[in-house]
């Protein structure tokens, strides 16, 4: 016990009398400092004494599916920032294959009795992914807050990067730059975010008294690999420019195409989404369009917190406006 007040004492960074008297339940500390006090027993892994452990910790699950992709830990930056802010702790929860997985993080953080949990690029996402733990959460009255795009059956909040403005400013740069056979690289078929770049680019298209042609359209996997492979087969259809589902994608598409001895820009155009760290620094510097992190991180945790502290949020989608980045990917079509 002795070695337990010291610890958390020293964590908190008040006298070990404060912490035995928020431990007992007496009077005579501030309300901030017993949170601390509660908190840091949750962070150095002791229980809590039987008479708070109805409380919620004053922890929040942050889940990602990766931190491969620059644009997560971008992500994570923004939102750990924020909860801490706001005296909550973020608890780092990251995918990897073969793994741990979303639902076994989430049975984790619910015995850990988390104040909520943010989800940033989750299963939520994806219409033939497993959702019962996110059904899980919404039973046990759990705050939860969803960055990007969701299936429609989830009733939680969410906070996303408009992908239909995205999309046209993107396809809108390259026609006038004069490309006419524009590609576009997707995510796998069920992923909400790609239907909705897939509907706008039809969209568009349309608009300009055309269409998009079904052999314009590559899936992948959100890596660098993934785009390079689906790219070949769109620049070998003759594709002069391509509009990426992410980054990663977006350096795969250029790596494609300098396989096949085309230059970018001199011979065709790739632009990305995202602008995730580093995108001015490849070779050359990648147009993109640019989510913003910043706003849509803060936006997801002042709707959690809303939700800690016993407000009403409702179940809908914030849409955030991005901005079409141009670098040196992009130029005039090759007549």
């Amino acid at each position: 016990m002795t070695r337990r007040l010291a610890q958390v004492a020293k964590k908190v960074g008040v006298s070990e009398a404060t912490v035995s008297r928020v431990l007992n339940g007496k009077p005579g500390v501030a309300e901030p400092t017993r949170q601390a006090v509660l908190t840091a027993l949750d962070v150095l892994g002791y229980e809590r004494p039987t008479q708070l452990r109805g409380e919620r910790a004053r922890l929040v699950g942050l889940v990602l599916p990766e931190l491969q992709n620059p644009i997560f830990p971008a992500f994570a930056d923004v939102v750990g920032a924020a909860l801490a802010q706001q005296g909550l702790t973020p608890v780092l929860c990251t995918q990897t294959a073969g793994g741990v997985s979303e639902a076994d993080y989430i049975e984790l953080l619910l015995q850990h009795r988390v104040s909520g949990v943010v989800f940033a690029g989750g299963l939520y996402a994806q219409a033939d992914a497993p959702h019962d733990h996110y059904r899980l959460l919404a039973d046990r009255n759990l705050p939860v807050v969803l960055i990007n795009a969701a299936i429609d059956d989830l009733a939680f909040p969410r906070v996303s990067c408009d992908d239909a403005v995205a999309v046209e400013q993107a396809w809108r740069h390259l026609i006038s730059l004069g490309h006419e056979r524009i590609g576009l690289l997707l995510g796998p078929s069920d992923h909400v975010p790609s239907r909705r770049k897939l509907a706008a680019a039809r969209a568009v298209a349309e608009t300009g008294g055309g269409t998009l042609p079904e052999e314009y359209v590559g899936r992948a996997m959100y890596t660098l690999e993934g785009g390079q492979s689906a790219a070949a087969r769109l620049w070998e259809r003759g594709v002069t420019g391509i509009v990426c589902a992410n980054d990663p994608m977006a350096l795969g598409a250029v790596r494609a195409a300098r396989r096949l001895n085309l230059s970018v820009p001199g011979d065709v155009s790739v632009i990305g989404y995202d602008d995730s760290a580093f995108m001015n620094c490849t070779e050359p510097p990648l147009t993109t369009v640019r989510q913003p992190i910043e706003a849509m991180g803060r936006a997801a945790v002042e709707l959690l917190v809303a939700q800690v502290g016993g407000k009403t949020v409702a179940p809908d989608e914030l849409l955030y406006e991005p901005e079409l980045v141009v670098r040196s990917t992009t130029g005039p079509a090759r007549r």
